[in-house]
């Protein structure tokens, strides 16, 4: 299904780092969840080993998947690209008596990713052309929708062969909020989750699965988290923004999302999908670690604290190497004070 990418898979990340220290000196923790972040998380995981005496072992089962576990008990901590609902932290406390915490780790940006044989340039689309493909009313690549704003582009009238995620995915809930957000039909008819029914599409299991189905599907057309196209050599399109600019996913475009953000909430449950402002991604989102208020396990309530503080802090380094943008200083400062809430 892929070639190097097969790093991320979920083989790779019930891995055991290969010890710096006896394993009886490590604690050991477990987490699950979202597949957007699991290229960063192995990365830190891995460093964070010798630094502070803890192995942490993490399952990619996506986003749904890391609230379901942390929610049920079953892994130390979650990880999600969508904020939990009221409803979700609700459920969380009636079964523990206690809070979940949410704290951001990294930025990053889904990306409308294609296969069309001979088209090698980026293509521009529109938020109504992304929302018509996916509600399945843009069915040929030379649609006008996508035609007009990609102008000297010779595109062919083969069917779009649209693919989507087929598990409960963070990656999925920040692009149906935003097209929940630039399309009133989608929002009426479809919805934002980490799961929704889809009026059309193939699903693939994980970035991973959308990214490979893509690679070798010719036609096709999805979205998938930004390093998981760069890493694949997978071609993805500039999207239109508020402002009327087409602006491509890097570095840039997701912190100038971030830094449209007027306020970042208590809590850290935030969209920053389809923000105003010059060069900004519109598809842009923080992700999240989901720990519990309360850890019983002085070891690992301790391992988590001090990986959690490591990670928006020294882990900050290594994070544009992979494609995501750093945490704002501002929600740094702001993260820092609410680690003392973990009892």
């Amino acid at each position: 299904m892929r070639s190097h990418t097969g790093q991320f898979s979920k083989v790779a990340f019930l891995w055991a780092a290969a010890a710096t220290l006896p394993l009886g000196a490590q604690t050991q923790v477990t987490g699950a969840g979202a597949t957007f972040p699991a290229p960063i998380y192995q990365k830190w995981f891995n460093d964070y080993q010798s630094v502070g005496k803890v192995q942490i072992n993490y399952q990619p089962n996506g986003s749904g998947g890391g609230i379901k576990s942390v929610t049920e008990g079953t892994a130390d901590f979650g990880a999600s690209d969508m904020p939990m609902t009221d409803a979700q932290l609700q459920t969380f406390k009636s079964a523990h008596g206690y809070n979940v915490l949410l704290f951001p780790t990294v930025l990053g940006a889904d990306v409308p990713t294609y296969n069309v044989p001979g088209i090698t340039q980026e293509l521009n689309f529109t938020p109504e052309a992304l929302a018509g493909i996916f509600l399945g009313k843009i069915k040929t690549w030379n649609d006008p929708a996508i035609a007009k704003p990609n102008p000297g582009v010779k595109l062919p009238g083969d069917n779009i062969v649209v693919v989507h995620r087929s598990d409960g995915s963070g990656t999925t809930f920040c692009w149906t909020d935003y097209l929940s957000k630039v399309s009133s039909e989608w929002a009426s008819k479809v919805g934002k989750n980490t799961s929704v029914d889809w009026p059309t599409g193939l699903g693939a299991k994980g970035n991973d699965g959308v990214a490979g189905m893509i690679k070798q599907q010719k036609g096709s057309f999805g979205y998938v988290e930004l390093i998981y196209a760069v890493r694949n050599h997978l071609p993805y399109g500039k999207v239109r923004n508020k402002s009327g600019e087409f602006v491509k996913a890097d570095l840039q475009s997701v912190s100038a999302a971030a830094a449209a953000l007027k306020e970042m909430p208590a809590d850290f449950r935030v969209s920053i999908t389809d923000e105003s402002g010059k060069g900004v991604y519109p598809i842009s989102t923080f992700t999240w670690l989901l720990i519990p208020e309360k850890i019983p396990d002085a070891a690992k309530r301790n391992a988590l604290i001090g990986f959690l503080k490591w990670a928006i802090t020294t882990g900050q380094n290594s994070v544009e190497s992979l494609d995501y943008a750093k945490l704002p200083q501002q929600v740094v400062a702001k993260e820092e004070s609410a680690i003392a809430q973990i009892k």
